[in-house]
């Protein structure tokens, strides 16, 4: 585990070194950062403000590396909030404003392809982030999802111990099936499950932590509150609301699996109401699609940057930058999102879990 979080530091130096040679709400999200128009403009467009990783992380690592290595580059951003035909427009937009680079996280991959033909069709260049929109993209960067599932789907068997046989029925809640990587997730999961355990219950939450708790709500009421073994999220914002109808259904003590290492998930990890996440370090991700586009505006190779190929839902075979992943439990929080940054004990640590905290040794 530390080899990968040491592989972790390690991208983000190299992507440095290449380069030389909770969530907003919606009127904040769909501004701009920039004004400027065509040149060395680059956009950047994420699908929702619901999901905290966007606005915290993302956005911000995005620009400022950028920044760094275009000192007269500017990042116009939009964020669709969580609606698909909002996201075909502020495409259409930013090619009229004359952006030369796109780098988009598709809300809906399928229905954002059209648009991405348009902009393509006027010279921009489209970098797919984190999830593989379809139609003729530049590049993709995103982590392996698939490994993504593997990790989810291994966690939750760890965690069941001894209890993870076959007949141990298990709850599965995946992702919305318009997302892309939600496929992938739910492969590896199934991967890493099937034959182990009774996937007794499968549904998707539509990343929503409502539509997942309503979900849960219904297996509970299908299955019996004492025959749930655990339950898959496969991720952490609707592992929030699977823990309230848990709570709320007298259910304590079994896994529940996450992914994003969202703060609230982390803390949940450490109250033990959630037993595990899947970190995929946001500022590598960030630095690499940003690094991409900047090399894409000045005309320059990806080649050594994109060095797999994957294959969007449309059948375009797309130049690929995939990360690693690290799985994240309650024993290894220092050696990964404590030791990367990504929050200090005081930030999981507030006053609600500073008794957990000490228990698991974080204080």
């Amino acid at each position: 585990m530390r080899r990968v979080v040491i592989g972790t530091a390690a991208v983000s130096m190299a992507l440095s070194i290449a380069a030389c040679g909770k969530a907003g709400d919606d009127k904040k999200s769909d501004s701009s950062s920039s004004s400027s128009s065509g040149g060395k403009t680059i956009g950047l467009l994420l699908p929702d403000s619901v999901t905290a990783r966007y606005e915290k992380f993302d956005h911000p690592y995005f620009e400022a590396q950028v920044k760094k290595l275009c000192a007269d580059c500017t990042v116009d951003y939009a964020n669709a909030a969580g609606d698909a035909a909002k996201q075909a427009q502020q495409v259409s937009t930013m090619v009229t404003k004359g952006v030369k680079v796109i780098v988009i996280s598709a809300q809906d991959s399928a229905a954002i392809k059209s648009s991405i033909q348009a902009a393509v069709d006027k010279g921009v260049k489209v970098v797919a982030y984190d999830r593989l929109a379809q139609g003729p993209v530049s590049a993709y960067v995103s982590f392996d999802n698939v490994k993504v599932g593997q990790l989810q789907g291994q966690a939750l068997l760890d965690a069941l111990g001894s209890k993870a046989t076959t007949k141990s029925k298990i709850v599965m809640i995946n992702g919305d099936d318009a997302d892309p990587n939600a496929a992938q997730f739910k492969k590896g999961a199934h991967e890493a499950l099937d034959g182990k355990v009774d996937i007794a219950y499968e549904q998707s939450g539509l990343w929503k932590d409502t539509v997942a708790a309503q979900k849960v709500k219904a297996a509970i009421t299908q299955l019996g509150a004492s025959k749930i073994a655990g339950v898959y999220s496969a991720n952490d914002g609707m592992a929030g609301g699977i823990a309230t109808t848990l709570k709320g259904a007298g259910i304590s003590g079994i896994p529940l699996t996450g992914q994003d290492a969202e703060l609230a998930g982390i803390q949940r990890i450490v109250a033990g109401t959630q037993s595990s996440t899947v970190y995929k370090a946001f500022k590598p991700e960030a630095d690499a699609a940003a690094t991409i586009a900047v090399n894409l505006l000045d005309g320059k190779s990806i080649s050594s940057l994109a060095t797999t190929t994957q294959t969007s839902g449309s059948g375009d075979k797309v130049p690929s930058q995939l990360l690693t992943p690290v799985s994240v439990t309650k024993a290894n929080i220092k050696d990964t999102v404590i030791k990367d940054g990504l929050y200090t004990v005081s930030d999981i640590c507030t006053s609600e879990f500073a008794k957990a905290c000490k228990a698991a040794g974080l204080q």
